[in-house]
């Protein structure tokens, strides 16, 4: 098995049904993949800066990943981010914020092979054939 096989049946299991899960992966790469916002190292300098270091390097890092509760995911992105994608979702806020608390760590920890943030294309890449691998397009 792969290694985006392997991500893709862990985020299957995690999202629930494919629709759900398909908005939530396009809310999670949107993060992930904002331009104004750095790309996933300003994402994860941004969990940093709210005092989530330890938490977002065990996602980038090699060994196992920490838990983020929806609560510090609120902190980290602000409410008005929260709400975003709750709208995007059709979901509570704290619906929300549970389901990236679930995903985030995993598709950053995938993303982020032998503890390096990969940058441009690359980054571009996996999030392609994540997506590709998850839902045949």
């Amino acid at each position: 098995m792969s290694l985006f096989d392997d991500i893709t049946s862990g985020l299957k299991q995690q999202a629930g049904g494919a629709a759900g899960q398909q908005g939530l992966l396009d809310v999670v790469m949107g993060l992930i993949n904002n331009p104004q916002a750095g790309g996933l190292a300003g994402l994860v300098e941004q969990f940093k800066s709210k005092g989530l270091g330890d938490i977002v390097s065990s996602w980038v890092g090699t060994g196992q990943n920490q838990a983020i509760s929806p609560k510090q995911i609120q902190d980290a992105l602000g409410g008005a981010q929260v709400q975003q994608v709750a709208s995007k979702l059709g979901v509570s806020p704290d619906q929300a914020s549970a389901s990236l608390a679930k995903m985030l760590p995993d598709v950053v920890d995938k993303l982020t092979l032998n503890g390096q943030i990969p940058s441009g294309d690359l980054l571009a890449q996996g999030l392609s054939l994540l997506k590709g691998k998850l839902f045949g397009g």
